[in-house]
């Protein structure tokens, strides 16, 4: 039996219990795959970001949700590194961190946010998806998609469908079914449906959204960076701002399901990039069994 510290960060807040919580494990080189498995069961979180060594980068990050592991995660990595950052682990500046999908870039505020670089958007649009297969998925009204925010899948890491609707009651209201929302990603190469709409509770900001993210095990995850960064390349795309879109994005999420959250978003020669700050909610130790019992359950 070992002992692992753990934390949960809420990330996208100043406000702990806000926001998406992330576990984040500071030293996660001696856990084996079904270790690290475990101890997301354990934490609970739509993912846990385990920090451990690099050849090619200041750290890696390996991304595990209760059920599967993921290629990469925007809110996990800015707990990851606000909290590095808060423990003096790493200072303000630029940093780079390797992960499934490459090394990306990171850049840390003084005053502890985090900015993350995305992986270089990949924006295929479908116009051929039927809207009442896609209305029926989310529970709303086929009527309701807006047509100047066309169906497409927007990857910067973590591929969503996105889907814009017209009015903030109707995506308060929208009401997904699982099964359908595994299906139709299934069909489209996606691994969640992004739905957002213009219509904001927030005067500053650009996009209210939600993430249904049945595919990796997730009905709905709160505040979602790789979701902001994939929306905010693919307003890029489609010039929904035409020649005077903002210098930077602002994405509202979680507020119907009490984890309010603001996502920053840039897109430019750089590429896209995600910003915002997390808290800590709960710091401790977990006791973690040997690896030949990884499956079992894990003791707090």
């Amino acid at each position: 039996m070992q002992t692992t510290r753990a934390l949960l960060c809420d990330a996208f807040t100043d406000r702990p219990l806000d926001g998406n919580a992330a576990g984040v494990v500071p030293d996660a080189d001696g856990l084996s795959d079904a270790q690290r498995r475990a101890v997301a069961r354990e934490l609970g979180a739509s993912e846990t970001a385990f920090v451990t060594a690099s050849d090619d980068a200041e750290c890696r990050l390996r991304y595990h949700t209760p059920t599967t592991e993921v290629d990469l995660c925007g809110h996990a990595t800015v707990a990851a590194h606000a909290h590095l950052h808060d423990a003096g682990e790493i200072d303000a500046g630029e940093h780079t961190v390797e992960t499934n999908v490459g090394v990306l870039d990171v850049e840390v505020e003084p005053s502890g946010t985090v900015w993350m670089n995305q992986r270089d958007p990949s924006i295929r649009r479908r116009p051929d998806l039927d809207t009442e297969r896609v209305a029926d998925a989310l529970g709303v009204e086929a009527m309701s998609f807006v047509d100047d925010l066309p169906f497409a899948v927007a990857d910067t890491g973590f591929p969503f469908l996105v889907v814009g609707l017209d009015y903030l009651s109707t995506l308060g209201d929208a009401d997904p079914d699982d099964a359908a929302v595994r299906d139709l990603c299934a069909d489209v190469g996606a691994q969640g449906v992004y739905a957002v709409t213009l219509d904001t509770l927030e005067r500053e900001s650009t996009l209210h959204a939600r993430a249904f993210c049945a595919p990796v095990g997730i009905h709905e995850d709160p505040v979602t960076g790789t979701g902001a960064g994939a929306a905010g390349a693919y307003l890029d795309e489609i010039a929904a701002f035409g020649g005077d879109a903002p210098e930077e994005l602002r994405v509202e999420q979680g507020h119907y399901v009490d984890r309010p959250g603001t996502v920053r978003v840039r897109v430019d020669d750089d590429g896209v990039w995600v910003g915002g700050g997390a808290v800590t909610a709960l710091d401790g130790e977990l006791s973690v069994p040997d690896d030949e019992d990884g499956d079992d359950i894990i003791e707090a």
